[in-house]
């Protein structure tokens, strides 16, 4: 552990010095990034820091304790020692999991997309209710907020599809959990007998990648662009507004129509086929591309059931981690903390194993 710590004292000595050069400070990605990067190793370094000294301490007291003959002396090293062992294996849990490394897609925005799924009106109702919940808990978190992509409404309320962006700190490392089929149990408002009906709706949580993010050049890239419609041709585009790219090396193609601004959509399709392409890479480099991903994020299909939300038991279950919580009303209401930190946790507990299978 000491020597990771040296090794990221040494890097952030380097990036400390470079945040402050003219031609990083003009480029203000680069200087972002590199910002970002610097408040990271600080945390490390700090508790590095402090590590490092109370095991200096620890040392002089275990010293003092054996060469030692003034029995005042020894009982002075016998609590300093007391007192700075319990510290040092609190610190060192805390580096530990500082230095779990960490997905460096976590930092970034989110696209956000709830689809309406089995159970008819009351799976777009439902949805409608996943919303309203994501809504609560972003309003929650200090800094963040969201701006619609696209909304189709539900027949009898709620929406049968939304796709929305989440912009703050760490978006997609505490959203990405959220990926997959969520499945709800209660009694509709349109049933009249009574009985509990199960009806599920599907979220799926992307990362929201930046220009300088995707590696794909432009003399890769073909651009159509085409007129698009609503739901019943309403809404008919003049203009031509939907944009489809496709990346010539490897022939993928990414389309969006979801906004009337060609812009916008340029920005989602371009999204959307760095994401095809980086998948595509991953799965011809990795054979081990399904285990990484786990079922602890979920793949957003609809068998993937990763969640119930039971109103008859006040219930929500968590299938991923087996976790399960009596405290429905809250939960819907946007109180996702408990449920996060728990995946969270988990995570990085499976993180740490293959550490240490790793060592």
């Amino acid at each position: 552990m000491i020597d990771k710590i040296y090794a990221i004292k040494q890097r952030f000595n380097e990036v400390n010095d470079l945040i402050i050069q003219p031609d990083i400070m003009a480029d203000a990605k680069r200087y972002v990034k590199l910002n970002r990067e610097y408040k990271e190793l600080k945390t490390i370094v700090d508790k590095g820091d402090l590590l490092i000294n109370l095991n200096a301490n620890l040392d002089e007291a275990k010293e003092l304790l054996k060469n030692e003959t003034d029995p005042e002396m020894k009982d002075m090293a016998k609590m300093e020692l007391e007192e700075i062992e319990p510290q040092l294996a609190e610190l060192e849990e805390e580096i530990k999991m500082l230095l779990i490394p960490k997905d460096p897609e976590d930092s970034k925005n989110a696209v956000m997309e709830i689809r309406a799924g089995a159970g008819g009106d009351e799976a777009s109702i439902f949805a409608g209710d996943l919303y309203r919940m994501y809504s609560k808990y972003i309003d929650s978190q200090p800094g963040w907020k969201t701006e619609i992509i696209h909304i189709n409404e539900g027949t009898s309320g709620g929406y049968s599809k939304i796709s929305f962006e989440v912009f703050g700190t760490d978006v997609y490392g505490k959203l990405k959990f959220e990926s997959g089929a969520h499945r709800v149990q209660r009694v509709p408002r349109t049933e009249t007998q009574g009985r509990v009906h199960t009806s599920a709706a599907t979220v799926a949580v992307l990362p929201k990648f930046e220009e300088e993010d995707i590696e794909i050049r432009k003399d890769q890239l073909r651009t159509d662009t085409f007129r698009a419609s609503g739901a019943g041709g309403q809404h008919v585009n003049k203009t031509e507004s939907g944009v489809r790219f496709t990346h010539l090396p490897t022939g993928i193609a990414a389309e969006s129509t979801d906004s009337r601004s060609q812009h916008k959509n340029r920005e989602i399709a371009l999204n959307r086929l760095y994401e095809k392409v980086k998948a595509a890479a991953k799965i011809k480099n990795d054979s081990e591309q399904k285990t990484q991903r786990q079922s602890l994020v979920g793949s957003g299909d609809r068998s993937d059931k990763i969640r119930t939300y039971n109103y008859p038991q006040n219930r929500v279950t968590d299938h991923r981690i087996n976790l399960t919580l009596y405290s429905l009303d809250k939960i819907i209401e946007g109180n996702l903390n408990d449920v996060i930190e728990a995946l969270v946790v988990y995570e990085n507990a499976e993180k740490m194993k293959g550490e240490e299978e790793n060592v």
